[in-house]
């Protein structure tokens, strides 16, 4: 049974980039041991909000609390040390790096859950090309990769910005499976997606999120008029 307690809790959250204001308010509980999928238009300020989250980008006004641990003008590397990791959109791997080297940048800490062992076990594909360089893989594989890099941390938050982009549906189900597995750990996951079905599959709560806010936030399990949830996202339009 997971904890319901809300392991990360975001409030009145804002961020500008120059004169534009993108987020705008956001307020999100996210509880601990659930998938909570963001779902939204492109445009609506949903990759902002992972990124301010991370610390990747800076918040202008609000609160990100991971439990009792105030995070808002903490740096990333000081998020990353508390739980926090990110598969980024675009998964953003290491062109040069091989596979290993990419699962070898940050030290295992003693009695880590997440152990390269573990991480080849859950990704087979990824142990047949150990070797090869990022920039020779698949889509497919620099999506496994980006998974594992960030589990390699040992998160008690992973942070997952559009992990099914670009891939094909057989690929897709993969990574669901993934997801669901990374649930069954005890890992909390704070999703963003566009696939509306894939987010769907895998979450336990859903956050709409409209012009820089979250619109509503609707139990998976009271979602039963999936085509008038794709019309409200549909009509909450770009910021």
């Amino acid at each position: 049974m997971a904890d319901e307690r809300p392991l990360l809790e975001i409030a009145d959250l804002e961020v500008h980039f120059g004169p534009s204001h993108v987020l705008q308010g956001v307020t999100l509980a996210v509880p601990a041991g659930l998938v909570t999928a963001v779902v939204g238009r492109n445009g609506v300020g949903k990759t902002t909000l992972v990124n301010a989250v991370m610390g990747l980008v800076p918040a202008s006004g609000g609160r990100i609390a991971l439990g009792e641990t105030d995070l808002l003008h903490r740096p990333a590397t000081d998020r990353r040390r508390l739980g926090l990791a990110l598969v980024p959109q675009g998964r953003r791997v290491f062109r040069s790096l091989s596979v290993d080297e990419h699962l070898r940048l940050v030290p295992l800490a003693p009695g880590a859950a997440f152990d390269r062992e573990r991480l080849y076990a859950t990704f087979p594909r990824l142990r047949e090309r150990r070797a090869a360089l990022a920039h020779t893989l698949s889509g497919g594989e620099q999506s496994m990769l980006a998974i594992a890099r960030a589990l390699v941390t040992n998160p008690t938050l992973l942070l997952m910005d559009e992990p099914t982009e670009g891939l094909a549906p057989l690929l897709v189900e993969t990574v669901r499976g993934v997801v669901a597995g990374l649930r069954e750990s005890g890992i909390t996951l704070l999703l963003v997606e566009q696939n509306l079905g894939f987010a769907l599959a895998v979450a336990d709560r859903v956050a709409v999120m409209q012009r820089g806010r979250i619109a509503m936030v609707l139990p998976r399990r009271e979602i039963t008029d999936v085509e008038a949830l794709s019309r409200l996202i549909l009509e909450g339009g770009e910021r």
